[in-house]
């Protein structure tokens, strides 16, 4: 008789199968809201833009995917939410899991209902609804009723009251910052389980940034919505997100705890803005030869 626990190991034709090994893997992919597996990218069929890029989200975090502009950061995101064939781009390779399925072969709609909602770059709000008109949008593939879309207006109203004040005035008036709280808004109408959410940082003042990071870790914290934030602004992410990934020319070249990515010397010189000990003055600047440790 064998002996009780997870140690067990089970023969099946030759072959033994901890069960140790197999509850812990299952464990993991539960607590996986998002796995990407060496993911490639190509535009037109002969432009590769992502080269083997791998990265996770758990379940109810946040996750920032850092990179300067051009790095690939929207195209990942892109290619998380199939929105790639709509400018000649494909998966060429490897896997991509939301929730535990393979979104490969689903269409964007579909990722919605699953809820895998992207918030665009640029903000994107349609200028010549009302505010309200914008956020009743999100509710576009919900089948569950009036009654309960209009309580999820209210709570969304109760996230962000400028929206509440400025309802019924066309988005395409309203300021960058309430613009961008209005198509987080549309997205959380569609019940998300993890919103994609692209540069929300982009042409916005520093006060309203963190008004609206602030917006999210709430939404993270209360509603239990997993973020994977593509941001420029390396300092704003890695204060909110608890995990990063460093993206560049396509490919991830660093990856960690925000707080160990924070303290890494070239993350601080090369995306944070802190100089070393090497560069004391502005003066040289122009005989600074250090390149990034991932390119030496």
């Amino acid at each position: 008789m064998p002996a009780p626990g997870f140690r067990t190991l089970l023969q099946f034709g030759g072959l033994r199968v901890s069960i140790a090994k197999v509850v812990t893997a299952a464990t993991e992919a539960g607590a996986l809201i998002l796995s990407i597996n060496n993911i490639e990218v190509v535009y037109d069929h002969v432009i590769l833009v992502l080269k083997g890029v791998s990265l996770e989200v758990p379940r109810g975090g946040v996750v920032a995917l850092l990179g300067a502009n051009g790095a690939g950061k929207t195209t990942t995101l892109k290619a998380i939410s199939n929105l790639l064939h709509a400018e000649r781009g494909e998966v060429t390779k490897g896997s991509i899991l939301f929730d535990g399925v393979e979104v490969k072969s689903m269409s964007p709609n579909e990722l919605v209902r699953r809820g895998c909602i992207q918030v665009m770059e640029g903000r994107r709000a349609f200028s010549h609804l009302t505010v309200e008109e914008n956020i009743l949008t999100g509710a576009f593939t919900r089948t569950d009723g009036k009654l309960a879309v209009a309580q999820d207006l209210e709570r969304v109203y109760a996230y962000f009251p400028r929206l509440k004040e400025r309802r019924n005035s066309a988005a395409g008036y309203t300021s960058g910052g309430e613009q961008q709280m209005c198509v987080i808004g549309r997205a959380l109408m569609s019940r998300p389980k993890m919103i994609l959410l692209d540069e929300p940082s982009m042409g916005l003042a520093p006060q309203i940034v963190e008004e609206i990071f602030e917006i999210v870790k709430d939404l993270n914290v209360k509603e239990g919505v997993s973020f994977l934030l593509a941001e420029q602004n390396t300092n704003m992410a890695l204060r909110y997100a608890s995990h990063g990934y460093i993206l560049e020319n396509g490919r991830v070249v660093m990856d960690g705890e925000t707080l160990a990515l924070a303290s890494n010397e070239d993350v601080k010189e090369f995306y944070l803005g802190v100089a070393g000990d090497k560069r004391k003055s502005y003066r040289n600047v122009k005989h600074y030869k250090r390149r990034k440790r991932w390119l030496a």
